[in-house]
């Protein structure tokens, strides 16, 4: 019954110690740079990763994919922050915003 008890205490001790490993630094910082006649954010390594819920689009405006697979960049227009599977997509957008963020 000991050896349980132990190992139960262990293992609760674990999830703890793994669960606030996977936490965010809450000093992270996201830098916004001018690019042309909008703004794009650049992330830090330490910045927390974006949320489907905290862009504007719900596709990839380049190749369609659905951003809830993955967000790796964003880019700000008009007020309003857009997620990209990758840079390259996000570097293609930013060659005409106007164009694609009128498309939804």
């Amino acid at each position: 019954m000991q050896l349980k008890s132990t190992l139960l205490v262990l293992f609760i001790s674990f999830l703890f110690a793994s669960c606030k490993n996977n936490e965010t630094d809450s000093t992270s910082t996201l830098t916004p740079v001018k690019h042309g006649s909008t703004m794009q954010v650049v992330h830090s390594d330490s910045a927390p990763k974006f949320t489907p819920e905290m862009v504007s689009n719900k596709r990839d405006f380049i190749c369609g994919m659905p951003v809830i697979a993955g967000i790796a960049d964003t880019a700000q227009y008009k007020g309003k922050v857009y997620g990209f599977c990758a840079t390259e997509c996000k570097d293609e957008f930013l060659k005409s915003p106007e164009a694609y963020s009128t498309k939804k």
